[in-house]
């Protein structure tokens, strides 16, 4: 007899096996996988006398189990409280030292078993290296002998690194200062097992407080005490000998800093109460300064639970902040206080000032100078030279001074004055290097300092070594590089008068490897490391950076590649993807400017489209998408619009270069890109496709600005709804694969972002897919993972674009 099953219930079958697919993890094609499962080249870092260079070596990617650990997540971090180190840590797994001038490299003896390796620094004296290692159940300091490569365990794994580096060389080179677990700590509370006493409740008093949507925070009294537990520290000094000394009882120590001369040590700790709004950096904090014997000397901060501050990127709590030492002094603090309240919306003449306070503080503080915009950096030279700067976010100005610390009624003198997103006029950097302190300053050779810069021109990239005349405040170019088809990036000066300088070179197909220029000889380059290619496969594929015009005259650009063994002559019409992610700017000529090199190595990573050369595609990679509101105009009143003319001129640029079928593009992004990804496929008919990862759909649920939007969602309700892809939903008919993280760690970008407006989506019948990789933060890290995704997007990119 012949089973009959009702059109209904046949119709709810289909819907079911179809909604949902239990797939386990895949790997991409060959040619994807090929690229992507590759051996990374180890990172490197060198002394400042440019003798050792140390070699550190990591897997490529981290494994599912690396991400399937005990986390605690609170105050905005993410630590493991068996290990008591952060859970997000990449770690190292071998360390080999070299000789600059030599070409062998030395392995580093004694290293523990199955290295786990982080915090590395070197010693002032760059004759020793410390670094941590987590084991199954904590954290140990080593070191290492640079002259006999030999490692060395000087702890036990009770080192508290939940705070980021858990120690701090001192100055004798010898002794490190380290943070370790109470001798006597509690145990943690657990959430699930230890029942609440009351409810949780929190008051809003009628004061405004405009707080974005911050990740991690506390939640309860419960969060409160594990999070006083993994904060508390007690101060250790460990000699390299071997001997342990307490230095300071248990404390939240948030921050240590010794003077340039060693002679006394500010420590910070975090105080009461916590927040369950925002992160511990605004929780309270107090900083003392001891001497090297640990006896107080002064309370020299007090900064209360900063919950309430203006609106705007400009505002910034009441009070000293930005306190640090004085690099160029034996024993001086300095720090900055609002002149405006903090507040942007006060007009004053001068918005912050900057004071100097000698150690031991038995006398004021005095005032140094005044900035009037919010004061950003200082970068100490000598006694009669200083370099700062201040810039304002809503012009986005910055401008640079010279000051005499030593005579503060001499005017400021302004040697920069510029918009801060204009590259082209970028006068590079100030170059500095190590005092008496062993603390970075202004390097000075004979009234002059020196400035590196990147070298960005309407023409390319030409990165250059300017001398800079400190009396005269005028700059002469002494070298500029002329590479046509590599890129050469100025790293360090090494010898101002034999014109040394540390450089790294690349090409398209050349792995970036440092070498030691000679300025003065300019043919005269000595290689240091000669790390090979990893992705031969591409290595002759065809790459350039395109320039084109968005229809009211703005420049755009775009790198463009075209697929492997691509016949330029036959020019076949292949399908396109472009990768992008918006840019918002004050003036339209700092938004047509490039700061692509075409040079730069090829480097496919899961954060593009490259990989897909290998599969017949073309790819404009990095495309343009600047979002420009000029005078009182924000960039967001226009953003739709914009955004649209960018995509649409993208696509006539590459259309116009006969490559491409122009009814088989995708668009792609991550993050503000799969934003604009979603809004593309929305508000236009340019696209087949589109993949978006780790995106906010829904600007209601950050009510309190995004991304460049200071303006809350009360101010202009009409732009955070006609930006949310989610409240345009049923305008949606373009197929989208959308894609998270399950634990999303970025403000605004929460995993729920995705899954409510696939909900919204799938509701209302568009082609969606949703794919949520497990255990992955905002970037995603695991292989096992990357991988899948590789495959989630090529499987997606074959059914609804190329066929």
């Amino acid at each position: 007899m012949k089973l009959k099953i009702p059109f209904f219930l046949f119709l709810g079958l289909s819907l079911t096996t179809f909604a949902q697919e239990n797939l386990t993890y895949q790997k991409p094609s060959q040619s994807i996988l090929d690229l992507a499962d590759y051996e990374r080249a180890p990172s490197v870092s060198m002394d400042t006398k440019k003798e050792y260079m140390l070699l550190t070596y990591r897997n490529t990617y981290k494994s599912l189990d690396d991400l399937n650990q005990d986390e605690l997540r609170l105050g905005g971090l993410r630590i493991n409280p068996i290990t008591n180190i952060s859970s997000t840590v990449t770690y190292v797994n071998n360390l080999k030292l070299r000789k600059i001038k030599d070409l062998n490299e030395v392995q580093v003896a004694g290293l523990p078993t199955n290295p786990r390796i982080s915090n590395i620094a070197w010693s002032p004296n760059d004759k020793k290296i410390s670094f941590s290692h987590t084991t199954a159940s904590g954290v140990e300091l080593w070191f290492i002998d640079v002259a006999s490569a030999k490692a060395t365990k000087l702890t036990e794994a009770t080192v508290n690194a939940n705070l980021g580096s858990p120690f701090s060389w001192m100055n004798d080179n010898e002794t490190i200062l380290v943070k370790m677990l109470p001798k006597n700590r509690a145990a943690l509370l657990d959430a699930k097992k230890d029942l609440p006493t009351g409810p949780i409740i929190s008051n809003a008093d009628g004061v405004k407080s405009q707080n974005r949507t911050y990740p991690d925070m506390l939640k309860n009294k419960n969060d409160e005490i594990n999070f006083e537990n993994i904060m508390t520290s007690e101060l250790y000094k460990v000699n390299l000998n071997g001997t342990i000394t307490l230095f300071k009882n248990a404390d939240m120590y948030a921050g240590e800093s010794f003077s340039p001369d060693g002679n006394y040590l500010m420590l910070t700790t975090i105080q009461k109460p916590f927040s369950y709004i925002v992160p511990l950096s605004r929780f309270p904090l107090k900083s003392v300064v001891y001497d090297k014997a640990g006896n107080e000397v002064k309370v020299v901060n007090e900064v209360p639970l900063t919950e309430i501050i203006p609106k705007g990127f400009m505002a910034v709590r009441k009070g000293k902040r930005n306190m640090s030492w004085r690099a160029d002094k034996p024993a001086t603090l300095a720090y900055a206080e609002a002149l405006d309240g903090g507040d942007p919306v006060n007009k004053v003449e001068f918005r912050d000032e900057v004071f100097l306070w000698n150690a031991p503080f038995d006398t004021a503080a005095t005032s140094l100078v005044k900035t009037p915009q919010r004061y950003d950096r200082m970068i100490w030279g000598n006694d009669n030279v200083a370099i700062i700067s201040d810039e304002w976010y809503d012009t986005r100005n910055t401008k640079t001074y010279i000051i005499n610390p030593s005579n503060p009624s001499q005017a400021p003198k302004v040697i920069f004055d510029r918009n801060s997103q204009d590259v082209y006029s970028d006068p590079g950097n100030f170059e500095t290097r190590k005092n008496q302190y062993n603390r970075y300053v202004l390097a000075i050779e004979n009234d002059n300092a020196y400035l590196i810069g990147d070298g960005f021109t309407k023409n390319g990239q030409f990165p250059f070594i300017s001398e800079f005349n400190l009396k005269t405040v005028q700059a002469k170019r002494l070298y500029t590089s002329a590479y046509k088809d590599k890129k050469e990036d100025l790293l360090e000066i090494e010898d101002f008068k034999k014109g040394t300088v540390l450089v790294q070179i690349q090409s398209k197909n050349e792995y970036p490897n440092y070498y030691l220029r000679n300025i003065q000889q300019k043919n005269k380059l000595t290689p240091i490391t000669a790390f090979k290619n990893p992705f031969e496969s591409i290595k002759n594929v065809s790459k350039e950076v395109i320039k084109y015009k968005r229809k009211d005259g703005v420049e755009l650009s775009g790198t463009l590649y075209l697929p492997v063994g691509y016949d330029k002559a036959k020019k076949e019409k292949m399908p396109l993807l472009i990768w992008a992610y918006p840019a918002e700017y004050k003036d339209k000529n700092s938004a047509g400017q490039s700061t692509q090199n075409q040079n730069e190595f090829t480097f496919p990573s899961y954060g593009s489209f490259v990989y897909w050369v290998t599969k017949g595609y073309v790819v404009l990679d990095d495309a343009a998408f600047p979002i420009i509101g000029e005078g009182t105009t924000e960039p967001n009143d226009n953003f739709m619009t914009q955004l649209v003319d960018n995509a649409e001129a993208a696509i006539n640029a590459v259309d116009a270069l006969g490559y491409i079928n122009r009814k088989k593009v995708a668009v792609g992004g991550h993050s503000y890109g799969a934003f604009m990804t979603a809004n593309l496929l929305t508000h236009s008919n340019l696209f087949a496709c589109g993949i978006a990862r780790s995106g906010a759909y829904n600007r209601t649920l950050t009510p309190f600005g995004f991304q460049s939007e200071q303006r809350n969602y009360w101010e202009t309700p009409e732009v955070y709804n006609t930006m949310s892809p989610f409240m345009n939903a049923d305008k949606m008919k373009t197929p989208m694969l959308l894609v998270h993280g399950e634990a999303d760690n970025n403000p605004g970008t929460f995993t729920l972002q995705t899954e409510r407006y696939f909900q919204a989506l799938k509701g209302l019948g568009a082609p969606a897919r949703m794919v949520i990789l497990p255990k992955e933060s905002h970037g995603y890290a695991a292989k096992e993972n990357i991988l899948h995704l590789l495959w989630e997007q090529d499987q997606f990119l074959e059914k609804y674009l190329k066929n």
